[in-house]
């Protein structure tokens, strides 16, 4: 007993640890632009690549854009990007997942083989190929091309859970009083996956924001004059040993979110298992 109370303590522990990192992240990408003296955008060509110093804390780019107004912008649009696709990926996954274990049969087989196919395409070259596409369109089409490629699994597990809850109880007692495949699902099926679809939620968020990253360090994703975490990592890579803060800044913060939200997610899984 007392160990179980211990593994709970860690696990509550890794969760509030988690969730404060990220929600001082989040106040500092959301709030930090607000009350800093520089924008991301703004330019000063007297003040090209300089250390970090009292007026600058992270130091200047190559453009003598502040580095820390930079980074909180980027960090709030990857933050943004990767909640959106973290969403839209477990709503796909539940749907799917739920309709495919609960009708079982033609219906299952069929959304079953759409998953297998998406499974064995590389996400990478797809969105190489409509590159040319998501530069000239809105970053919402980066949140759906993430998504896309990031719901099958979580969809395996969902249709694992709803093949076994298909003869609960409760569900029979509602099939024979007549309720609709639509209002099952809803009503009696996804509120018992609810703790399993925060948890998957949580750690599509940093999935999503490493992929959204990755995509727009190769030029998939955030175009300028916009930034994200990615584009500026990709900018400062060159510059990693002659000017560090340029490329150092942003990966700090790239991996402290990251970090952040593994650790909220591994505690609420965790804590789940054991509760």
């Amino acid at each position: 007993m007392s160990s179980l109370s211990q593994t709970l303590s860690r696990n509550r522990i890794r969760v509030l640890l988690g969730a404060g990192s990220l929600a001082l992240l989040a106040l500092a990408a959301f709030v930090g632009p607000l009350v800093l003296p520089y924008s991301h955008d703004q330019q000063n060509l007297t003040a090209i690549l300089q250390p970090p110093s009292p007026s600058h804390p992270l130091g200047t780019a190559r453009l003598g854009e502040d580095v820390l107004a930079l980074c909180l912008r980027g960090l709030q649009k990857s933050l943004v990007i990767g909640v959106l696709a973290a969403l839209l990926t477990t709503a796909v996954a539940a749907i799917v997942g739920t309709v495919a274990g609960y009708l079982g049969g033609t219906t299952d087989r069929v959304l079953m083989a759409v998953v297998d196919v998406l499974l064995v395409l590389p996400p990478i070259l797809v969105v190489a190929v409509l590159s040319p596409t998501l530069r000239e369109q809105s970053w919402l089409l980066l949140v759906l091309a993430i998504a896309g490629f990031q719901w099958m699994l979580t969809a395996r597990v969902v249709r694992a859970r709803a093949c076994s809850l298909r003869a609960a109880g409760y569900v029979t007692a509602a099939e024979q009083m007549g309720a609709s495949t639509a209002r099952i699902v809803v009503r009696h099926l996804l509120p018992q996956m609810t703790p399993l679809l925060v948890i998957d939620a949580t750690m599509n968020v940093a999935t999503a924001v490493l992929a959204e990253a990755g995509l727009s360090y190769f030029g998939f994703g955030v175009q300028h004059p916009d930034v994200s975490l990615g584009t500026l990592v990709a900018a400062g890579t060159g510059s990693a040993l002659t000017f560090p803060w340029v490329f150092l800044a942003p990966v700090g913060f790239l991996g402290a979110a990251v970090l952040a939200t593994a650790v909220l997610g591994e505690g609420l899984r965790n804590d789940e298992r054991t509760g």
